[in-house]
C-alpha cells in the first residue's frame, strides 16, 4: 500500500471515534429527554422514589447513583492494600524472575476471567460465608458487592501499576542507594514520587471498571430500590437497575432507565477527566 491509502485508512478510523461517541451521546440523551422533561432534571437526581405503578409512576435516580458510588468507593478501599503491594512484588522485589513471571500469568487470568464467574463465585462462595458470620442475615449487599468487585479490579490496578514500576530509571535508584539508602526509602522517595501518576492513572481505570460492572452486582447487591443505610444493607447500582428492568419497561419507566445510563456515562467521564487532570499535576519531568 503507498502512504496515501495508509494516511486515508487512518483519518478514518480516527474520525470513527469521535463520530461513535457523538452517536451515543446524541441517542442517549434524545431517549432519556422524555423523564427529564417529566421530573425535571435535578429532581430526577434528587429524588428517591422508585414507583412504576400505573397512573402513580414517580422515578428518581438517587438510591442507584448512592449505590454505584459506595460499591466503587469501597471496592477501591479494599483493593489498595492488595494491588499495590502485588505492583511492588512483581515490580521492584522480584523484577524479572520466575516467580515473577509465573504471578503475572495468575495476574493475567484474573483479569481475563468474564464478570459472570466471579458474580457465581461470590453468590454461592462469598455470600454464604458472610451469612456464616454474621455480618449479614441475607448474604446480598453494599458489602458483599464491594468485596467481589475489589477482586475484580486487583488484577488491572496491580498489573498496570507494576508496569510503571518498572519503568522507573535503574539510574535514579542506583543513585539513591549509593547515597546510603534502604530498599524502603528507595520506594518511598524515588519509585513512587516517578511512577506515582502512572500508579494513580491506574487506580482511574480500575474505577471505571467498577462504576460499569453489571452482572456482579445485580447477583450480590440485594436489587433492592432504596438508598442504603449501611454497608451490610441492600441496594441497586445503575448499572443493576437498568439490568433488572429494561427488558419489561416502556414509556416513562424506559426513559428514565436510559436517564440513569446516560448519568452513569456522565459520571464515568467526570472521573477519567478529573483522573488526567490529577496525572498532568502530579507528573514530574
Amino acid at each position: 500500500m503507498s502512504d496515501k491509502i495508509y494516511k486515508v485508512i487512518s483519518f478514518l478510523a480516527a474520525l470513527a471515534v469521535p463520530v461513535v461517541c457523538g452517536g451515543i451521546i446524541y441517542a442517549l440523551v434524545t431517549d432519556a429527554y422524555g423523564a427529564f422533561e417529566y421530573f425535571g432534571f435535578f429532581n430526577f437526581l434528587t429524588s428517591s422514589d422508585w414507583n412504576y405503578t400505573e397512573g402513580h409512576e414517580q422515578y428518581g435516580a438517587l438510591p442507584f447513583i448512592v449505590g454505584t458510588l459506595l460499591t466503587t468507593l469501597l471496592a477501591l478501599i479494599l483493593c489498595i492494600p492488595f494491588s499495590l503491594p502485588v505492583a511492588l512484588f512483581v515490580g521492584e522485589y522480584f523484577k524479572g524472575t520466575r516467580i515473577a513471571n509465573v504471578l503475572n500469568t495468575v495476574i493475567e487470568l484474573l483479569a481475563g476471567i468474564p464478570s459472570i464467574i466471579y458474580g457465581l463465585w461470590g453468590f454461592y462462595a462469598l455470600r454464604p460465608l458472610v451469612m456464616a458470620l454474621n455480618i449479614s442475615p441475607h448474604g446480598s449487599g453494599i458489602l458483599t458487592a464491594s468485596l467481589v468487585l475489589a477482586i475484580m479490579i486487583v488484577p488491572y490496578a496491580a498489573s498496570l501499576s507494576a508496569e510503571f514500576i518498572k519503568m522507573v530509571p535503574n539510574d535514579l535508584k542506583e543513585g539513591a542507594y549509593s547515597l546510603g539508602a534502604t530498599r524502603a526509602e528507595v520506594i518511598r522517595r524515588v519509585i513512587f514520587p516517578v511512577a506515582g501518576s502512572g500508579i494513580f492513572s491506574s487506580y482511574v481505570l480500575a474505577i471505571g471498571r467498577a462504576l460499569g460492572e453489571t452482572m456482579t452486582v445485580t447477583m450480590l447487591i440485594g436489587n433492592t430500590n432504596n438508598i442504603p443505610t449501611s454497608l451490610t444493607a441492600t441496594g441497586n447500582s445503575m448499572a443493576s437497575i437498568i439490568a433488572n428492568q429494561f427488558g419489561e419497561a416502556d414509556g416513562l419507566r424506559l426513559s428514565s432507565l436510559i436517564a440513569i445510563g446516560l448519568i452513569l456515562f456522565l459520571i464515568t467521564a467526570l472521573i477519567n477527566m478529573v483522573g488526567k487532570i490529577m496525572i498532568k499535576r502530579a507528573s514530574i519531568v
